[in-house]
């Protein structure tokens, strides 16, 4: 018998549900207040309009305001995808990348071997890139303890985590090909759920997965625990509602063989401006996935746990790389964002693009006029600090709707941490665009 939850709970869960929407008014608040003060709205809303368009930190907050009342709406909207009925579980081949793993790769590998998916329609195939410590060693003590399941291969020196995922595609049989990265351990119900969008729907070509915390052990990982929860499931949930979700994370994630084998090469000797390029290889195999015409979506019950950066300098170079990806897949993108959704699904993947990327440059344009707007107007830095506080509020109202947990005090920190120490990198990623090094911790 199923029981029914009690009108208390019911109404407890209806405003948890409504805290994202009621964080993206509270931001549109917060534009008030970084150009008026509370005695003079009703006068200068007229001239605070006008500003927004001419001033950098009133355009930056309008535009975030737009961009996170419409995500908020979207992420509401969406479901996670069921299996149909009688559907029949299709052969998949998990592809582990490793490169000085360690022991963690035992971890990986032993999570994915045992999972609630039928053993004789998963195949694992691990591929040591080059390592110099004993990874290869973990890797042979795992093929051994599951000789039907995994496979091996071994390239004689560093090649790239794209030449080792290529490889592993290549020698993959099953139809659904899978990535997780040897840092992570997948849940029993990940590779099972990870399957079901493409069991539902034909014109789905690749899954993202979440992506949450496995170390929660030091301040940094603690807080990155908060932003994945929003970069990984507030984010992809919403742009799964209108199927053209931007990245499917290397972490989790997954792809019709038809959609990527065929374009491995061009995937592998990708460049940019003259470069090749070594970073973002799961957003620029997601970006081919959505030019031929394929949708990409996100399944929320599909969860992979990974290893987060603890220190500083780890820390901002996991953010470079990403910076530096999505300025590059951000080009890729825009190149046939127009004629990809001709027939369907086209405002608003085209509106989330335009507002996410203009709000980027406003972003950097701003930067460069913080010191003289402080010098300028001292009450600069009380509303400055008001529309932070509201942004933080609502990362951690956020957290507290997905997770309800106390942790979501990490969401606040975690706001005035990136404020005050993480917003050089998008910049410094701008200027060093062409770099091709990984920059891996």
């Amino acid at each position: 018998m199923t029981m029914r939850s009690s009108p208390a709970r019911r109404a407890v869960r209806a405003a948890l549900g409504l805290l994202p929407l009621v964080g993206a008014v509270l931001s549109i608040l917060g534009m008030l207040l970084v150009k008026t003060r509370p005695e003079m709205w009703g006068a200068a809303i007229a001239a605070w309009m006008l500003g927004c368009v001419t001033h950098p930190l009133g355009a930056i907050v309008l535009i975030q305001a737009f961009y996170t009342a419409l995500q908020s709406l979207l992420w509401q909207r969406y479901r996670p995808f069921d299996r149909p009925r009688d559907a029949v579980w299709p052969k998949v081949t998990v592809v582990i990348p490793a490169f000085n793993e360690g022991p963690m790769v035992q971890r990986s590998i032993r999570s994915v071997a045992r999972s609630d998916y039928p053993a004789d329609k998963l195949e694992i195939i691990v591929v040591d890139d080059g390592s110099r410590d004993d990874t290869f060693f973990h890797m042979q003590r795992l093929r051994r303890e599951f000789p039907n399941l995994v496979r091996l291969l071994r390239f004689a020196s560093n090649r790239g985590k794209r030449a080792a995922l290529a490889e592993g595609f290549r020698e993959a049989s099953g139809d659904i090909l899978l990535t997780i990265d040897s840092d992570s351990e997948v849940e029993p119900r990940t590779i099972a759920e990870m399957v079901t969008p493409f069991l539902a729907d034909e014109r789905i070509g690749g899954v993202a997965g979440r992506v949450a915390v496995l170390n929660r052990d030091s301040t940094i990982s603690r807080m990155l625990e908060v932003h994945y929860a929003l970069a990984f499931d507030f984010g992809r949930a919403s742009q799964s509602v209108y199927r053209a979700v931007a990245c499917c994370p290397g972490a989790l994630a997954a792809f019709r063989r038809a959609a990527v084998v065929p374009h491995l090469a061009e995937w592998t000797n990708q460049t940019f401006l003259g470069r090749p390029v070594g970073h973002g290889e799961d957003q620029a195999l997601t970006n081919i996935v959505l030019r031929q015409g394929y949708d990409t979506v996100y399944q929320r019950r599909a969860t992979v746990h990974t290893l987060a950066p603890t220190t500083y300098r780890q820390l901002s170079r996991m953010f470079l790389r990403w910076d530096r990806s999505y300025i590059v897949e951000g080009f890729s993108f825009a190149g046939f964002m127009f004629t990809r959704y001709r027939d369907r699904n086209r405002v608003l993947p085209i509106v989330t693009f335009v507002a996410s990327n203009l709000r980027l440059v406003l972003f950097t344009w701003g930067l460069l006029q913080l010191p003289f707007a402080f010098a300028d107007d001292a009450s600069t830095h009380i509303q400055a600090a008001v529309a932070l506080s509201l942004g933080a509020l609502f990362s951690a109202a956020y957290y507290l709707r997905i997770e309800r947990s106390f942790r979501f005090a990490y969401g606040l920190l975690y706001a005035i941490f990136s404020a005050c120490f993480l917003q050089w990198i998008l910049p410094w990623a701008l200027i060093t665009v062409r770099d091709e090094r990984w920059g891996t911790r």
